[in-house]
This record gives structure tokens, sequence and C-alpha cells, in this order.
């Protein structure tokens, strides 16, 4: 079966800082965004789309003490079947007639078509006490603290 999805924006990243440029007939969709302190924005990993990443299932030690091959669904590497990513932003502010929408972080290079934007809410998006692997346990427990974590001692590559 095939879906099409269309690119609501990109991502800029300038001397600036990072925002989501929305489309012009995508701007309307930002009203009453404001209030929130966080987004979660659905991305495509363009930069690692290809056929190689989109039929890659296993993947050897992604991690730092994980199991030696894990499947890719239990990692958050852009080769997967459909690369679609998710990152949780914080938003520093909104130009409503623009259409930008200033953020502290998005893992996502400059240009990175943006596939969605949702408001982040704890009552869906929050977990108050997520299992984790034995290997991952010591990683930042929020994103704020993974803004200074220092993830080359944690990604073997």
């Amino acid at each position: 079966m095939t879906y099409q999805l269309k690119a609501i924006g990109k991502v800029k990243n300038d001397e600036n800082g990072t925002c989501i440029q929305l489309e012009p007939g995508y701007i309307p969709g930002l009203q009453a965004l404001e209030g929130f302190s966080h987004i979660n924005v659905l991305w495509w990993f363009s930069d690692c789309d290809n056929d190689a990443g989109r039929n890659e299932l296993q993947t050897e030690q992604p991690y730092q003490g994980a199991p030696e091959v894990m499947g890719v669904f239990a990692t958050r590497s852009p080769a997967r079947p459909n690369p679609i990513a998710l990152t949780a932003s914080e938003i520093i502010n909104i130009d409503f007639t623009k259409g930008m929408i200033r953020v502290a972080f998005i893992d996502a290079n400059d240009n990175t078509p943006v596939l969605d934007i949702k408001p982040y809410t704890p009552s869906f998006d929050r977990v108050e006490m997520p299992g984790v692997p034995t290997w991952c346990r010591e990683w930042p427990k929020s994103t704020e603290a993974s803004g200074c974590f220092d993830w080359g001692q944690v990604f073997n590559f």
C-alpha cells in the first residue's frame, strides 16, 4: 500500500538558532498554539532516505553496553523502513504572521522536511515511570538534561 505525505514546512538552522518555517498555506494551523511550551515535531530523515536504509532492519551495537545486534525498532536510527523522526521541542517563540516557530532544539538538519506538528501534552506524551533496558538507564531523564549530556560516550559511531 502506498501513502502520500506532504511536507508542511522545513527546519531552518542559521546564526539565529533553529526554527520551523511553515509553508504559507499551513500558517493558519498555528492558531491557538500559544501557551504550549513544547511541540512534537514529526520530520523526514531526508538526508538518510535511500533503499539500503529502508531495508536495514538490524544494526550492530549502536550504543555502548547495548546488545550486540539490535532491531531498528529498538533504536532511534535514521535507517528504517519509513525514515520518520519525532522530536519534542521547546518553543521559544512563534511568529504567527511569518509562520515560524523558533525552537530550542531539534535533531534535524537544515532544510529537513517537517511532516506534522502536534502540541506536547503531558496527558498523552508523558510517561511518569518509563521502563528502559539496563544499558541505557544512565542516559538523561529529560530533553532538558540531554542538551548538556556527553552523547559521544554513548554512541558507537
